[in-house]
């Protein structure tokens, strides 16, 4: 197996301790490797399937506990906590079922976001929208429901006055909880992408920017309904203290706007998510507990029971629990160089394809019966299907030699890749399932699929494409 540098933004940990982590790391592995053989014995991948997504159940299962058990353990009994799964980092409707079954919320940016988690069936009351273009339509439908919202700039804000004086707020009140998203301009990691409280970020009321705290403390003290104070730092690249300080300059304001208003006017603060991975192993980390203690640590007041919390991880929910699997179409030699081509590229591990630096993934090698593939290792790129040349999952990897009829497996896919479909070329989607093991350790071959997602064909590709309306074009 070949790994890629991570970025996790920090010193790796793992689990409640080295050993623990790497414990769990080593069942997920080996979960892993019987789902891959079970694929391919079962014909879930083969000739006819050269490409499929597998999601490991237990593994989300305890990513859930893990996240639920770390706040837990720092917050005072009865401290009203939501976590809110980002909804953009796996949008699947089983998954979001799943995940409400296990306790988590959803954070959705976008109407079909919110349209996903209904149809999973995530109540109103542990659903947040959170996004910096919402419609007049998108905040009237929220407020209708129930949802919690976080109002992302001040011409965001008139439109939530507007909507609170009209006749939806007259004839049936509004309960939804309401807030201002802020920048607490703290700095940007090593992805600058995806680093949301830069200077300059599109994100929320930048609160460094003149006369930009005074108008946020201006704006509760005007409207008592405004209750929740929402930050988020960015994700992955970002280091936990970052995270940390962005979410203590918030409860600073927060604390701010309570003296000001005499009263406990901010009763829940929204910290965001953004924990990031380390993709350069099995084990999982920086973990909840690690950040959960970091965040107590840094600011002891919002832990004290005043406070309710609200926290929107995504990546580190999933990330560790989904691998795409490939069959080797053909395996040749360029250059003096291996190369094998495949099935998975772009299409579904499009930030890896397009900035491989910031995003290399760790690629397994299995046999044509889907077991570990053994062998001295070789150096040899791992190219997708797409017609141009970048079109590589990794370059100059170490791995067995891949033959023709072999697989590669894409590791710690499980959030924004296979869910993320980039259609270059017109590929299709993969099918995705979910998978368990029969026995208890999840070490035997014992695997029991589930269908997430069916593999897209090309009926539906051209009808995606206007097939329809062949003739629209001409006169």
């Amino acid at each position: 197996m070949g790994t890629g540098t991570g970025v996790d933004g920090g010193a790796r940990e793992t689990g409640h301790g080295e050993d623990d982590g790497q414990a769990a790391g080593t069942r997920r592995a080996a979960r892993r490797d019987a789902a891959v053989r079970a694929a391919v014995a079962q014909g879930l991948l083969g000739p006819g399937h050269p490409l499929v997504a597998l999601l490991d159940v237990t593994g989300i299962r305890e990513s859930a506990a893990e996240l639920r058990e770390a706040f837990a353990a720092v917050t005072p009994s009865g401290t009203p906590v939501l976590h809110a799964f980002a909804v953009k980092a796996t949008p699947l409707v089983p998954v979001l079922r799943l995940l409400h079954t296990e306790g988590i919320g959803a954070e959705v940016a976008s109407p079909g976001e919110l349209a996903l988690a209904r149809a999973a069936g995530v109540p109103p009351k542990h659903t947040v929208l959170d996004s910096p273009a919402k419609t007049p339509a998108e905040l009237r439908e929220a407020l209708a429901l129930g949802i919690a919202v976080n109002a992302d700039n001040p011409q965001e804000l008139a439109r939530i006055d507007a909507l609170m004086s009209d006749s939806l707020a007259r004839s049936a009140g509004i309960s939804s909880p309401l807030g201002i998203r802020v920048n607490p301009q703290v700095g940007g990691g090593t992805i600058e992408a995806l680093s949301t409280a830069t200077a300059t970020s599109k994100f929320g009321v930048a609160l460094r920017d003149e006369g930009a705290r005074e108008w946020v403390v201006r704006a509760y003290l005007d409207r008592p309904w405004l209750t929740r104070l929402h930050t988020h730092t960015g994700s992955q690249g970002i280091a936990l203290p970052l995270m940390a300080k962005g979410v203590a300059q918030t409860y600073a304001l927060a604390e701010e706007i309570n003296r000001r208003a005499g009263r406990q006017q901010v009763d829940t603060v929204d910290i965001g998510g953004g924990l990031p991975v380390d993709f350069t192993s099995d084990t999982a980390g920086p973990t909840y507990t690690r950040y959960a203690r970091l965040l107590k640590e840094t600011v002891p007041g919002l832990f004290d029971g005043r406070y309710g919390l609200v926290t929107e991880f995504g990546r580190s929910l999933l990330a560790k629990h989904g691998t795409v699997v490939a069959r080797v179409e053909y395996a040749k030699s360029v250059g003096g160089r291996a190369v094998a081509v495949t099935h998975a590229g772009v299409q579904v591990a499009t930030r890896t394809v397009y900035t491989p630096a910031a995003w290399p993934l760790r690629i397994a090698a299995y046999d044509a019966a889907g077991r570990p593939k053994e062998g001295p290792a070789v150096a040899q790129d791992v190219a997708g299907p797409a017609c141009f040349a970048g079109d590589l999952l990794a370059r100059e990897i170490p791995l067995p030699l891949l033959e023709q009829d072999d697989h590669v497996a894409a590791l710690d896919t499980g959030a924004y890749a296979f869910a993320h479909h980039y259609g270059y070329n017109s590929l299709p989607r993969p099918a995705v399932h979910g998978f368990t093991a029969h026995r208890a350790n999840g070490t035997g071959d014992g695997i029991a699929f589930a269908l997430v997602r069916p593999a897209q064909t090309a009926e539906e590709i051209v009808a995606e494409s206007g097939g329809a309306h062949a003739d629209a074009l001409i006169p």
